[in-house]
C-alpha cells in the first residue's frame, strides 16, 4: 500500500549541523533533496511559532484569537533557560524543535506558543488545524463522514422500562443524532452533511488527524535515514509531552458556552463511585475518548452483566455444598476418634516426618466437602456452556457496535502504516495481487530472520518461566521437610492442638508457596512487558492493529504460562506420581514428590486460585488508583508555589500521559481474569463472585482513572477487541477440558462414585446396599512399617512404633500375592475417570457447537441495517451526481436551443 505521503511531495530546505545530520524543512508540493555539510549562509530562515501572553481565560480551548480551537498542545522547556547543559546540545535540539515546528507550519497547521504560568522555563505550543487541512487529511485517512440524517426507525428493546432507573437520564445526557456517512471527498464537498464548518469535524476528529499529522512530519536526515514524527521527538527529550486538551475540569462545568464539558458529565454520571450501578453512557465515552477506548468498556460492560449469571450459579452451588457438608459420610469419618482418630497415617517425607492420625486433617476434610461436592459438576458443565453465550452474544453485540460507530469497514479503509514501517521501506517488492512495485522494510529473508528470533525470544522467557515453576516446586518439597519438623503433629488424636488443627505442614507449605509464587509473578511481569515491547518493535509490524496483535499474542502466552502453570501443577501434576512409601518418586534424585492430603489436591488448587486471584486483583486496584495519584499530587505541589491559576493546557499537562499502549494492559488484565473464571472454575465455584465485584470497581476505577488522572488519549478506530477476542475462544475450549479433568483426577467424586456403586456392595463391599458407609478405610493402602527403606523410614518415633500405616493409593496390603501393586479397585477408578473425561468433554462440546450454529455472530436486523445504509448511501450519491449534471447539461441545452432559435430566424429574415 502507498504511504499516505504519496499524495504530496516533499521538499527539504537543507540546514546542516556539525554532526552531518540534516535539519529539514517540510513544504508541500516539492520534492525531498538531501544534502550535507556546514550550514550555510544563505540558509532559510525556519518558520516559528509566535509566542503571545496567556489572556487569563482558564476554561478556554482557542487561541487568543477566540477563534481558532486548540486541537493539540506541545510542551517542550526552553533550552536557553536549561541549566548544566552544553552549548552545542541545546542549540542541536533546538535547531531539530524549529524544523520540526516550521515543517508543521508549512503543513498547513496554525501554531501559537504561551510560556507556563507556575514555570517560565516551559513553553506550551498550541496546534490549530484549519478547515482545508481537515478536508485534506480526512480524505487521505478515508474517514467516515455524515451525509445526512440516519431516517432507519431505531429498534425499542421491550426491557428499556425495567432498565431506565439504571440508564442516565436523556436530559443530561442528549442521545446522539444518527447520520448515514461515506468516506469523505473533497470533490464531493457538497454531498456531505455540514450544517457548521466549527462542529462537521468532531474535537476527537480534529485531534486525530492533528496527531496524523505530527507522527509524520520529518525534522532531520542522518545517513539517508530519515528521522521523523512526535514520538521521536518525545523519546529524545526536544519536546516534554504532546496531547490533546480535554475540555474542562471533571469537577466543574466550563465557563465557555462554545465547551459542552462532556469531561465533566462523564465525571458524575461514568466515573464517579456513586454510579457504580448506572449503565454506561457508551455513546458519550465513544465520541469523547473514540471507538477504541469505547469497545473495552462495551465488552467489559458485557462481560460484567454476564458474570451476574455465573455468579448467581456458582453461589447456588456452594450453599449446597455448604449444605451437604452436613451429610458428608466420609469427612464424618475423618473426624470420627473411633475411625480417622484410629487411622495412623505413613510420613510424607523422608526420615524428618513422622507418623500421624488422619483426623487432624478433620477441617480441611471439611471444608472439601463444600467444594468437591455434584454441585461443582453442575457448575463446571454450566460454565462451558455459560462461556459459549457470552462470547456469541458479545459477537452480536459488537456488530451492532459496529454499525452504531461506523467502524464496520474501517481496517479495509481507513488504517494507516505506522510511521515507523514507512520510514524503513527501503526494499522494492512487487505486489502479487495489483502486480505492482511497493516498499516493503524488508525482503523475505529479512522477514524470516526477524520472526525466527522473535519467536526464540519468547520462548526463551516462556522456559524462564518453566524455570520459576519448578523452582517453587523444589521450594515446595524442601520447605515441608522444615514445617514437618517444626509443627510436629501429636500421634493422641485427643491431645492436638489448636493451632496444630489448623495449620498443618500441607496448609503451611501451600499458602507461603503461593505468596512466593504470586510475587515471583508480579516481577516476572514487569520484566517481561518490556521484553515483549522491543520483541515487537523489532518485528515491525506494519499497522497499529498488527502491531497490538502481536504484542497480545506474547503478552497472554508469558502471562497464561505464568499466572497458571502452578495451578496445572496442583491441579493435574501433584500427588499423581508419588509410588508408594516403601518406594517413593524423587525429584532430580533427591526431592521426594510432593503428596496430596488424604482428601485430594482439590483444596490446595481452591487456596492457590484465592490467593493469585484475589491478590492479583487487589494490587492491580491499589496500583490502578495510587500510583497515578501520588504522581499527580506530587506535580500539582511542584506546581502549587506560584499560587497561579492554571489555564487548561497546563491543568492537563500536570496530568499522567495515558502510554504508549492505552488500555492494553486492562484488557491484559481482564482475560487473565477470564481465565481463572473459566479454567479452574470446577475447583472455586466462588470465582464469578470474585470477578464480579472486581469488575465492577475496575469499570468505575478505570474511567476515574482516564477521567480524572490521566491526559486526554489520542482518539483512535476500532473494529473489534483485536486479538483478544481468538484468544478467548481458545480458553474456552480448553477451559472445558481443564474442568473435566479437575473432577475427573484433582476431585475425589470419581473414586466415591465407584466405591458407592460398586466397591460398597457385594462382591467388592459387604453392606446390604450402596452406602459411603466405610469409603476411608476403602480407600486407603496398608504399608507395612517393616518395608520402609533405610533412606526413607522416619528417624523420630515418639513413644510408640506402630507396626503398619495407611496411604493414600488403591494398592494391595503387605502379604497379598501381588502385594504393593495397584488394586482392582485402581483400575475401575481410571477408567470410570477416563469415561467420565471423554463423556463430559463430547457432551459440552456438542452443546456449545450446536449454541454457536444457533446463535448468528451478527443479528439480522443489524444485517438490515447496514444493507440499508449502503443502499441509502450510495443511492444519495448517484442521485446528487446526477442532478449536478443535469443541471449542467441543462444549461447547456437552453443554450443550445436559444442557439437554434436565433439561426433559424436569421433565416427566415
Amino acid at each position: 500500500m502507498a504511504s499516505v505521503w504519496d499524495h504530496t511531495t516533499l521538499e527539504l530546505d537543507d540546514v546542516s549541523d556539525e554532526d552531518g545530520e540534516m535539519i529539514v524543512s517540510v513544504e508541500m508540493e516539492q520534492t525531498i533533496v538531501p544534502t550535507y555539510g556546514a550550514m550555510a549562509e544563505n540558509a532559510p530562515i525556519l518558520s516559528a511559532a509566535e509566542i503571545v501572553e496567556f489572556d487569563e481565560n482558564l476554561d478556554s480551548l482557542y487561541f487568543t484569537d477566540n477563534q481558532r480551537r486548540i486541537d493539540y498542545v506541545l510542551v517542550y522547556e526552553d533550552e536557553t533557560m536549561k541549566e548544566h547543559i552544553a552549548k552545542k546540545s541545546f542549540l542541536k535540539q533546538k535547531k531539530k524543535r524549529q524544523a520540526y515546528e516550521s515543517n508543521l507550519i508549512k503543513s498547513g497547521l496554525h501554531l501559537e506558543a504561551t510560556r507556563s504560568v507556575s514555570d517560565g522555563k516551559i513553553i506550551f505550543v498550541k496546534v490549530h488545524a484549519p478547515w482545508e487541512v481537515l478536508c485534506t487529511y480526512a480524505e487521505v485517512m478515508h474517514i467516515k463522514l455524515p451525509l445526512q440524517p440516519n431516517d432507519l426507525r431505531k429498534h425499542q428493546s421491550a426491557f428499556n422500562c425495567f432498565t431506565k432507573i439504571f440508564r442516565v437520564s436523556e436530559d443530561i445526557i442528549k442521545p446522539e443524532q444518527e447520520f448515514f456517512t461515506a468516506p469523505f471527498e473533497k470533490d464531493r464537498i457538497d454531498d456531505f452533511y455540514i450544517q457548521d464548518k466549527e462542529t462537521f469535524f468532531t474535537p476527537a476528529t480534529r485531534s486525530r488527524i492533528v496527531h496524523f499529522i505530527l507522527s509524520r512530519v520529518e525534522y532531520a536526515i542522518k545517513e539517508n535515514v530519515k528521522k521523523f514524527g512526535i514520538n521521536k521527538l518525545l523519546d529524545s527529550g526536544i519536546y516534554k509531552a504532546a496531547f490533546p486538551l480535554h475540555d474542562c475540569n471533571f469537577n466543574a462545568v466550563s465557563v465557555d458556552s462554545r465547551c459542552p464539558s462532556e469531561r465533566y458529565i462523564l465525571y458524575k454520571q461514568w466515573a464517579h463511585p456513586f454510579s457504580i450501578l448506572k449503565f454506561q453512557p457508551l455513546d458519550l465515552v465513544r465520541k469523547y475518548y473514540g471507538e477504541k477506548v469505547g469497545i473495552y468498556f462495551a465488552w467489559l460492560g458485557f462481560y460484567t452483566r454476564m458474570l451476574i449469571v455465573a455468579a448467581v450459579v456458582g453461589v447456588a452451588c456452594f450453599l449446597y455444598g455448604v449444605k451437604s457438608q452436613e451429610t458428608c459420610t466420609w469427612s464424618k469419618e475423618v473426624c470420627d476418634p473411633s475411625i480417622g482418630g484410629s487411622i495412623i497415617m505413613c510420613p510424607q517425607c523422608d526420615k524428618a516426618c513422622n507418623y500421624w492420625y488422619l483426623n487432624i486433617t478433620c477441617e480441611s476434610s471439611k471444608k472439601l466437602c463444600i467444594f468437591d461436592s455434584f454441585g461443582t459438576l453442575v457448575f463446571a458443565v454450566f460454565m462451558g456452556i455459560w462461556v459459549t453465550l457470552f462470547l456469541e452474544f458479545w459477537k452480536r453485540r459488537q456488530a451492532e457496535l459496529e454499525y452504531e460507530w461506523d467502524t464496520v469497514e474501517f481496517l479495509e479503509q481507513e488504517e494507516q502504516p505506522l510511521p515507523e514501517y514507512e520510514a524503513k521501506c527501503t526494499h522494492v517488492v512487487k505486489n502479487r495481487i495489483t502486480q505492482q512495485e511497493e516498499h516493503v522494510p524488508y525482503t523475505a529473508f529479512g522477514k524470516c530472520l526477524r520472526v525466527t528470533c522473535c519467536t526464540s525470544a519468547v520462548f526463551f522467557w516462556i522456559l524462564l518461566i518453566v524455570a520459576s515453576v519448578v523452582g517453587i516446586i523444589v521450594y515446595r518439597l524442601s520447605v515441608f521437610l522444615v514445617f514437618s519438623a517444626t509443627l510436629p503433629r501429636a500421634v493422641n488424636g485427643t491431645n492436638v492442638e489448636a493451632i496444630q488443627k489448623y495449620l498443618t505442614p500441607q496448609t503451611a507449605t501451600t499458602i507461603t508457596a503461593s505468596i512466593i509464587s504470586f510475587i515471583i509473578i508480579m516481577l516476572l511481569n514487569m520484566l517481561y512487558e518490556k521484553v515483549a515491547i522491543i520483541i515487537t518493535d523489532f518485528e515491525l509490524p506494519r499497522t497499529r492493529t498488527e502491531y497490538e496483535n502481536s504484542l497480545t499474542t506474547k503478552m497472554f502466552l508469558f502471562q497464561f504460562v505464568n499466572y497458571y502453570s502452578s495451578c496445572f501443577y496442583i491441579a493435574f501434576f501433584k500427588g499423581k506420581i508419588v509410588g508408594y512409601p516403601g518406594d517413593p518418586v524423587y525429584w532430580f534424585g533427591k526431592y521426594r514428590n510432593e503428596e496430596c492430603d488424604p482428601g485430594g489436591c482439590l483444596l490446595e488448587l481452591t487456596t492457590q486460585l484465592t490467593i493469585i486471584m484475589g491478590g492479583k486483583a487487589i494490587w492491580n486496584n491499589i496500583q490502578e488508583i495510587l500510583v497515578p495519584w501520588v504522581k499527580n499530587l506530587i506535580s500539582r505541589c511542584r506546581s502549587s508555589g506560584s499560587k497561579a491559576v492554571l489555564p487548561r493546557w497546563e491543568a492537563d499537562y500536570l496530568l499522567q500521559p495515558a502510554g504508549k499502549l492505552g488500555l492494553f494492559y486492562e484488557y491484559l488484565e481482564m482475560v487473565i481474569q477470564f481465565g481463572f473464571v473459566t479454567l479452574f472454575v470446577a475447583s472455586f465455584p466462588l470465582a464469578p463472585v470474585l470477578a464480579l465485584v472486581n469488575n465492577l470497581l475496575e469499570i468505575r476505577v478505570d474511567a476515574w482513572k482516564i477521567t480524572t488522572q490521566w491526559r486526554r488519549m489520542v482518539p483512535e478506530k476500532a473494529q473489534d477487541i483485536g486479538a483478544w477476542q481468538p484468544i478467548m475462544e481458545g480458553v474456552a475450549i480448553l477451559a472445558v477440558v481443564t474442568n473435566a479433568m479437575i473432577i475427573a483426577f484433582t476431585s475425589d467424586m470419581i473414586p466415591r462414585l465407584v466405591y458407592y456403586w460398586s466397591f460398597s456392595v457385594p462382591p467388592y463391599g459387604n453392606y446390604t446396599t450402596n452406602t459411603m458407609q466405610g469409603y476411608i478405610n476403602n480407600t486407603l493402602s496398608v504399608f507395612s512399617v517393616s518395608d520402609f527403606q533405610s533412606e526413607s523410614k522416619p528417624v523420630a518415633v515418639n513413644w510408640f512404633n506402630p507396626t503398619v500405616c495407611r496411604y493414600r493409593d488403591f494398592r494391595y496390603p503387605p502379604g497379598h500375592e501381588h502385594q504393593y501393586e495397584h488394586s482392582v479397585y485402581y483400575w475401575h477408578v481410571v477408567a470410570a475417570k477416563l469415561s467420565f473425561l471423554i463423556v463430559m468433554e463430547h457432551i459440552v462440546y456438542f452443546v456449545k457447537f450446536i449454541i454457536a450454529y444457533i446463535i448468528p455472530d451478527v443479528s439480522n436486523e443489524t444485517k438490515d441495517k447496514i444493507k440499508r445504509e449502503k443502499y441509502l448511501t450510495q443511492k444519495l450519491l448517484h442521485e446528487r451526481h446526477l442532478r449536478v449534471m443535469k443541471k449542467q447539461m441543462g444549461g447547456l441545452a437552453d443554450r443550445f436551443l436559444k442557439g437554434m432559435d436565433i439561426s433559424m430566424i436569421n433565416k427566415e429574415d
